[in-house]
This record gives structure tokens, C-alpha cells and sequence, in this order.
């Protein structure tokens, strides 16, 4: 009978317990389980739940976060920060690389988005704070998609972010089914300025060699790395058949252009002779953000206008 009894109970606690363990489990609005998720400098970034307040460092992160929907959980950005035009109504923490560390910590955020720019001094310094930090870094459109996927991730906005991608890959695709089969003879030689004084241009390993490329183009400064100061001589040896200088930087504003349209030593380069000297907003070319697609498509259209006449 003892015998009996004990196998009853045994069968009764394996019956109750699992509903006990059950009951225990987080209810609605109690806190989420940790998330981790390695950012793009690679480090592993925890959080106890879904942030709610978030401080962007960078033009290119707010353009992310609004663009996922998360405008209500922004709670400032920096001075440089113009779009959407909702951003410009948001408090300022400072300069993108200068940003005011007292002011972030005031504002209370249980997230910060930062960039490469910030990993050596910015970041550990708000860490040390009490400061969670989640940092992008991309070098390539793939890995501007990983950064968007990512910021989804950790802000619980996955579908949104998945819906994002998959538009700005549509788009990439468009320009890419028509460039990509080109021959290199069929690529016009493209000089992008991103400076004039003293002359600059972007080489091998950033997004603007990238965008240039997949337009259909072949960049002049293919023996430069990153962002780099090139010679107006290697310019006119080059003989650039497509000139495209940034503007709307700051208060040069539109002097790369003028330069381009202007200076004389440029005048028999095919670009000028030819009449195809564009601008191009460096708020599309400069920010890692969803409207990268954007610059990529007037890329395009300006290196080859047969292809991309309906291009807007």
C-alpha cells in the first residue's frame, strides 16, 4: 500500500508541477528576457527589454530609425540630423562626432545607436555610465541592409525592418539587371568629388566606389583607398567622361560643382566637353541610410542615361 501510495503521489507532482512552472512565467508587460545581438563592430550588446528611448548619433541611424517607425521612441539626435524633416523637431545632443555626453546621460536613454566614428572615446565613455551602446559600421549596401535588419532586431521592429530591406534590394536589383551585364568597354569613366579645396574623391572601400560601380561606371580612383585626396593632374590624365560633385554640404554648399563646371584645366576633359557634369546631394551619398537607394539610382542615371530614362 506505502508502495502504491508514493507512485500516486509521484504521478500526481509531475502532473502539477509543469502547470506551476507555467504560472510562473512573465506576464504581459513584465520584462522581456535579455536580448543579445552582436552590433557591427562586434560587440555583443545585451538589453533586459525592448528599448523605449533612443538617442541617435548619426544622420544615417535617425534616418533608420524613422524609417522603421520608431519617431515616437527617439528622444534626440544631433545637429545634423534634417531628415525626415520630423528629425529637425527632435532635442539636439551636439555634433555628430562631437556629441555632448552630459546630455545623453540627462535624457535618461536605455539605448544609443552610435557609428565606427564613436568606438574609441565616445562609446566606452557612455558605457562606463551606465550607457547601453549599439554601433553600425557599414562599408557596403549588403552591409547597410545587415545594419537595418540589425537595428530591427533590437528595437523588436523586425518585420518592419524585413519590409525595408526587401524594397531597397528591389530597387538595387532595377539598376543592377541592366548595369551588370555591361562590358567594360561600355563603362564611362566616373569622377566623384567629394571636395575641391583641396580636391578629394572616394577610392576603393567606400559606398560611393560601390554605387558607382553597380551604375554602370568605372571609377577614376580605382587605385585610391577610402576617402582620399587625389591630384588634379591624376584627374586630367583620367580624363573622366562623368563628373559628379557632392553638394549641400555645410556652407560650401555648391562650390565642388562650381569647381567642376569651372575650372580650366578641366575644360577638354570628356565630362566637360560633353556637358555631363551633375550634382549630387551628399545627405544621399554620405548617410548609411535607406535612401542610399536613391543616390544609386541617380547614379545611374547619369552614367547612362539610354538605360535609365525613366529613372527619377
Amino acid at each position: 500500500m506505502n508502495r502504491y501510495i508514493r507512485n500516486c503521489l509521484l504521478l500526481l507532482l509531475s502532473l502539477v508541477l509543469p502547470v506551476s512552472m507555467s504560472c510562473g512565467s512573465p506576464k504581459s508587460g513584465e520584462t522581456r528576457s535579455l536580448i543579445e545581438i552582436t552590433d557591427q563592430l562586434g560587440r555583443v550588446v545585451k538589453l533586459n527589454r525592448i528599448p523605449q528611448r533612443i538617442i541617435s548619433l548619426a544622420p544615417g541611424n535617425t534616418e533608420i530609425l524613422f524609417a522603421l517607425g520608431l519617431a515616437e521612441r527617439v528622444v534626440a539626435v544631433t545637429d545634423y540630423d534634417n531628415y525626415p524633416p520630423e528629425a529637425k523637431q527632435k532635442p539636439s545632443i551636439g555634433g555628430f562626432s562631437t556629441p555632448n555626453i552630459e546630455k545623453v546621460v540627462a535624457l535618461s536613454p536605455d539605448l544609443v545607436l552610435a557609428t565606427s566614428i564613436h568606438q574609441r572615446q565616445i562609446i566606452p565613455n557612455l558605457e562606463q555610465r551606465g550607457i547601453t551602446v549599439f554601433a553600425l559600421a557599414p562599408n557596403t549596401l549588403d552591409e547597410l541592409l545587415e545594419a537595418i535588419t540589425l537595428v530591427g532586431k533590437i528595437t523588436g521592429e523586425e518585420k518592419g525592418a524585413s519590409n525595408l530591406v526587401a524594397g531597397m534590394r528591389t530597387k538595387i536589383k532595377a539598376v543592377t539587371d541592366k548595369t551588370s551585364g555591361l562590358s567594360e568597354a561600355q563603362k564611362p569613366r566616373v569622377f566623384y568629388i567629394t571636395w575641391h579645396d583641396p580636391l578629394k574623391t572616394a577610392g576603393v572601400g567606400t559606398l560611393l566606389d560601390e554605387l558607382i560601380q553597380k551604375a554602370g561606371g568605372a571609377n577614376v580612383a580605382w587605385d585610391l583607398n577610402g576617402y582620399a585626396g587625389i591630384s588634379l593632374e591624376a584627374v586630367i590624365q583620367a580624363n573622366p567622361e562623368v563628373i559628379v560633385a557632392g553638394t549641400g554640404m555645410g556652407t560650401g554648399a555648391d562650390a565642388p560643382l562650381q569647381f567642376a563646371l569651372t575650372e580650366p584645366r578641366l575644360r577638354n576633359t570628356e565630362a566637360r566637353l560633353h556637358n555631363r557634369v551633375y550634382p549630387m546631394d551628399t545627405d544621399l551619398t554620405g548617410r548609411a541610410g535607406p535612401r542610399i537607394v536613391d543616390a544609386l539610382e541617380q547614379f545611374a542615371q547619369y552614367t547612362h542615361p539610354e538605360l535609365f530614362k525613366e529613372s527619377k
